[in-house]
Parts: C-alpha cells; structure tokens; sequence
C-alpha cells in the first residue's frame, strides 16, 4: 500500500494537472522578451558613444548610431541661441535674428509680443535723452526688422532707481518717456509709420534686475521695442 501511494506521487500528473501549469510558460516567454528588449536597448546605448580618440591619439572613433545622430543634433539645436551676438529666449526667432549680432542688443518673446531689448548707453549718454552719434548704426539694423512685422511698436524707455531732478527731468519718468520718444521720433524719420508707433515710460518699475548693484542698474537702464505681432 505503501509502495502504490509513493508511485502515485512521482507519477507524471494528469493532463488536467498540466493545464492548471500552463500560465508558468507564458509567464517565461514574456520574462524572455523583456530581457531581450533590455539587451537590445543596451547594445542601442553602447553603439550612441561615440569616442573621437584617446588623450594619446592611438583611440579611433567608433561609428554612431543614427539615434545618438539625432540626439546630437537636438543638443546642438538647443545650444544655437548662445553661438549669436543676441540671445533670445525662443528658439524659433533665432533664424529671423541671426544676423543681428549687436553687442547689448537682444530678443525676447513673451505673451505681449516680441521685444528688441537696446542697453540704454548705445543710445544715450548719462541722463540724457538726445541720441548719441552711435545710436544711428544700432537703430538704423533695427529698422529693416520692424519693417518685417506687421501691426504697432511700442518705444518702451526704462531706467534704474537712481533718482534724478534736473531741469529737464525732475524724475525718472520724464527721463525714462523722453528717451523712448526720441527713438519713437527716429524710427518715424526712418520710415517707419508713426501710426504704427506710440511711446511709453516706465521710470524704474519694470526691472529686469536687482537695483542693488551696478550690474543690476546697467541691466535696467534700457529701452524696449515691442513687436505686437507675429512676422509677415
């Protein structure tokens, strides 16, 4: 009796007890492909190194793959701004405004449109709001771009909060209008429409910066073309 009941339990089991089982073969096929799916993505990874030689020369290249290609040229793509004159925060103006290589000169898009940001001393001399001799060749370049848009321009004047009282400015906001109405009144002298134009300033209550430094003041003495629509 005993005999039987040891056979019965190394017996193989019945076809029943087998499809009660069949769920442990699925899981192993499915446990295979995800171990090759990881080996293919590591064997993917290896091939996108791409080492150009050792420090001593001896090193080839290996060949990179067509992935590690298009990564490279997104990385590149992203880093196209900072190779230019002018930084501007939206990737896609950066073809209209590559040429535009002005030093203290840059290009910012927010949700009021499209601002051409000038630092104050291209422009002007200390506290003072008449064009210096410069200022031709910086807004003469700016010209030819505003004329590429459609709809108004905002002359935007801004200063630091260093008070003045002279005669002719008793405060920052005269000072601050003064100058976006002199660059308003060339840009209308260039061609410009004087329709398309209107002249705001903003004394120091628009900083870009912190007041506190002389880096911060220089940052906030500026004046601001504002492009309320998109390029034709």
């Amino acid at each position: 009796m005993r005999d039987r009941n040891v056979r019965e339990v190394l017996a193989p089991g019945s076809a029943g007890e087998g499809d009660g089982e069949s769920w442990l073969v699925s899981y192993l096929d499915v446990l295979t492909l995800l171990i090759t799916l990881f080996v293919l993505l590591l064997s993917m990874a290896g091939n996108g190194l791409a080492v150009t030689g050792s420090r001593h020369g001896g090193e080839a290249a290996r060949q990179v793959s067509p992935l590690a290609q298009s990564s490279a040229i997104a990385v590149a793509g992203g880093l196209g701004p900072m190779a230019t004159g002018i930084q501007p925060r939206h990737d896609g103006l950066q073809p209209r405004f590559q040429g535009l290589e002005i030093e203290g000169v840059s290009v910012d898009e927010g949700a009021r449109g499209i601002t051409l940001r000038i630092d104050d001393n291209l422009l002007f001399a200390s506290g003072q709001a008449d064009l210096i001799s410069g200022a031709d060749r910086v807004l003469s370049r700016l010209v030819e771009l505003i004329e590429e848009f459609d709809g108004d321009v905002s002359v935007e004047g801004h200063t630091d909060s260093i008070p003045i009282a002279t005669a002719r400015f008793p405060s920052n906001w005269e000072l601050a209008t003064a100058r976006a109405i002199s660059v308003l009144r060339y840009l209308a002298n260039a061609g410009v429409e004087e329709a398309r134009l209107r002249a705001i300033g903003y004394a120091d209550t628009r900083p870009l910066e912190s007041n506190s430094t002389a880096e911060g003041r220089a940052a906030n003495r500026r004046v601001e073309l504002l492009l309320h629509q998109q390029p034709r």
